[in-house]
């Protein structure tokens, strides 16, 4: 009989990739459902892209250094979310436009710097993440960017509330509505990164937005919504290393399969508007 607790018993690298994942888990979903309330949750796809030339140029710099990676991937995003907000601004271009312009362009130059000094290896290393080499100075970058994450979060949760309820009010009652907004997409950026050093910038985006989404088909209200979305990426986490280490799979894919598994069950079976649910209360109207 499989123990899913065995792994994490009897090995060091197991619980640090748990410790890791579930520092993840309590700072980008909520991130992610804000996202999703906003309308944006392509954005954060291009956002996780636009970080890659800054870790490229730190890999190129330092090699597999941890703080290079960070500091150039966190360069990278923000100069990115700064220069689609300007070209948005303007030009007739819109933002979801400006971003997806910049992330192709990210992605081809990230690719292309890793490929100029490092090999296949180092390459996958940055595409997908190395989950099961976490550290203690990577696993107190997450644990960082999770408290500043949530503490950045309760300063700025009303006028992000109201900016995804009614923008245009904001801007009229108040003026946080520009630096709540920049704000936000510093946040965006800054757990883009972090996922980045354990799933990979091509996977950094899947604990995020998969718990945000699933979490919809169980709550209603954000109050909600956002410890919703933090339970089902612990889940995930959980259930991901788990898998991964009993059936010999990669980790960070193994990871985001789990978040999609439960997304699947949710829009199943959620109370708020699951499939099964609609089909059962159309049967009840009917009779």
């Amino acid at each position: 009989m499989i123990d899913p607790l065995a792994p994490f018993i009897e090995f060091g690298f197991m619980r640090r990739a748990l410790v890791g994942c579930l520092a993840l888990s309590l700072s980008a979903p909520p991130v992610g459902v804000f996202l999703m309330l906003r309308r944006m949750s392509l954005m954060s796809e291009a956002m996780s892209h636009a970080i890659l030339p800054g870790a490229a140029a730190g890999f190129l710099v330092a090699g597999l250094s941890l703080p290079a990676m960070t500091l150039g991937g966190l360069g990278a995003g923000l100069l990115v979310a700064l220069l689609a907000g300007l070209v948005t601004r303007s030009t007739v271009i819109r933002e979801d436009a400006s971003l997806a312009a910049f992330y192709l362009i990210s992605l081809a130059a990230g690719v292309l710097l890793v490929s100029l000094r490092g090999s296949q290896i180092d390459l996958l290393h940055i595409l997908f993440g190395t989950v099961l080499a976490l550290d203690d100075s990577a696993l107190w970058l997450l644990g960082g960017i999770s408290t500043l994450t949530l503490f950045a979060l309760a300063a700025l949760y009303r006028p992000l509330v109201m900016e995804c309820v009614d923008p245009l009010f904001l801007r009229t009652v108040s003026r946080a509505g520009g630096p709540t907004h920049y704000a936000f997409l510093g946040l965006v950026v800054v757990n883009l990164v972090g996922g980045f050093q354990a799933l990979g910038t091509l996977l950094a985006v899947g604990l995020m937005l998969l718990p945000a989404i699933a979490a919809r088909f169980w709550a209603r209200d954000l109050g909600g919504l956002i410890p919703a979305s933090m339970l089902i990426a612990v889940l995930s986490s959980f259930g991901g290393l788990s898998l991964s280490y009993h059936l010999d799979l990669p980790t960070g894919p193994s990871i985001v399969l789990a978040a999609g598994a439960l997304y699947i069950a949710s829009m199943l079976a959620g109370p708020r508007g699951g499939l099964l649910y609609r089909l059962v209360r159309a049967r009840h109207l009917e009779a």
